[in-house]
């Protein structure tokens, strides 16, 4: 039989074991809480926006119906292969729709994680980045863009004449960081009949080992308008690229990785489809017009441009991404520069680049002849809704992609609406403004 002494050791041992079992549970407790409610997103895997109710939000959920009706007839006819649209407000995606196919031959279905080229949609991922380090002082907006690539240094402006007899003069102010931003810079693609488009093509300037290459192909040719003076849609967002590379000492690809990609969780978004990716990768069709005999018809291209790493990461047009990391993607941009706890620009810099930075005269949609659209920072922003002839807000950011990916983003509304497929040419039919009014009938006052 226990002594009294042996009793109270043995009570004072059993405390002693009770009392660290206690600690190390809370210690394990504490640190999950503080991996799960203190850790960045970055840290533990950021996720998609959350769902909601369309009601929740401010949103008609019978209202929203309707655009699967509407463009559900454009893969019925034949004549697009298939559609992601999603509507998200306060931050939560109240609609999500997946129609048709993403693989006509293999009958293999759109879907939510879909990979998709979205093209010129690169360009406000670009700008983004570019900003991150016009915010770490390493250039100003104002800077020549000589400055920092001196290849441009002694870039003419044409006059007159054909390639063999060129006329030229200096320009009267150099070109600017901020006119590369906004596509006034008097850069071009080469899509173009005129003398210096000519000259583009002639460069081959899609064969280019890199960005460096490319920028000095692009410098080799005059500008086609005095800087400032004209919107004209160009490659000044790969000379962008380009200054991103100069200014941070990695490759752009690098540089959004660990500056965008990876804070906010784009997983999905690149220069390239990794191979346990390609599954998910949509097939591109080229949409050819009937005639008599025919009816209009989609033709799969068999392209691998996407599909393998490429020295030349466009920052125009060479980007990869789902439908859920391009809305993160905005959703930081309405938030005005921060997501998941992660802030990737400043609250004024985002304010900033949403204002229209093109000269007084100037816009985008009145190179086409009408107005209403400027230029910021990396995006379109709707100046006057009344004069682009659809319903929206002034102020709402918005771009498309080559192969008919849109998106905008409505402060006003608090709401980012977009309309994905993968059909070229460009512009066969205005997805977006045909998507915006069904979006904005929707919502609830």
């Amino acid at each position: 039989m226990a002594t009294t002494e042996q009793l109270h050791d043995h009570n004072r041992s059993l405390s002693n074991h009770l009392m660290s079992v206690f600690t190390l549970s809370r210690y394990v407790l504490f640190s999950w809480l503080a991996i799960y409610c203190f850790a960045s997103p970055q840290d533990i895997g950021a996720e998609n926006l959350p769902d909601a109710r369309p009601e929740a939000v401010g949103l008609s959920t019978d209202r929203l119906n309707r655009i699967e009706t509407a463009f559900q007839r454009y893969i019925d006819d034949g004549e697009v292969p298939g559609f992601v649209v999603a509507i998200a407000k306060h931050g939560k995606i109240a609609h999500l729709k997946k129609m048709g196919l993403r693989d006509i031959e293999n009958e293999l279905p759109m879907e939510r994680d879909t990979i998709f080229r979205i093209y010129s949609m690169s360009k406000a991922v670009t700008s983004v980045a570019a900003m991150i380090l016009y915010e770490e002082g390493h250039f100003e907006l104002s800077d020549p863009v000589s400055d920092h690539l001196p290849e441009f240094k002694e870039q003419p402006v044409y006059v007159s004449g054909p390639i063999d007899d060129l006329r030229t003069r200096a320009p009267n102010k150099p070109m600017t960081i901020q006119q590369l931003f906004t596509h006034s810079s008097g850069l071009s693609y080469g899509g173009d009949t005129t003398v210096v488009d000519s000259m583009y093509r002639a460069l081959a300037l899609w064969e280019s080992a890199d960005l460096a290459e490319l920028t000095r192909k692009i410098a080799s040719a005059p500008l086609r308008f005095e800087p400032g003076t004209q919107y004209h849609y160009s490659t000044s967002i790969d000379v962008l690229g380009r200054l991103v590379e100069v200014s941070s000492g990695q490759s752009l690809g690098e540089f959004m990785q660990d500056r965008v990609f990876e804070p906010l969780g784009m997983d999905d978004t690149g220069f390239y489809v990794k191979p346990d990716k390609i599954n998910r990768f949509s097939v591109m069709y080229r949409w050819v017009a009937g005639d008599s005999t025919t009816a209009p018809r989609l033709e799969p291209i068999l392209d691998q441009d996407f599909t393998e790493p490429r020295r030349l990461q466009s920052g125009g047009g060479g980007l990869v991404s789902t439908i859920d990391d391009y809305l993160k993607f905005c959703q930081m941009i309405l938030n005005q520069g921060e997501l998941y706890g992660n802030r990737i620009l400043g609250s004024r810099t985002v304010r900033y680049m949403s204002q229209d930075h093109l000269a007084p005269g100037v816009s985008v949609a009145g190179a086409a002849g009408y107005g209403g659209l400027g230029h910021g920072l990396g995006f379109g922003v709707v100046t006057n809704p009344t004069l682009l002839g659809r319903i929206g807000n002034v102020g709402e950011l918005l771009w498309g992609g080559y192969a008919n990916t849109f998106f905008w983003i409505d402060p006003t509304e608090d709401m980012v609406s977009m309309v994905w497929t993968q059909m070229i040419p460009w512009g066969i039919r205005d997805f977006r403004h045909q998507l915006m009014p069904l979006v904005h009938s929707a919502i609830i006052d």
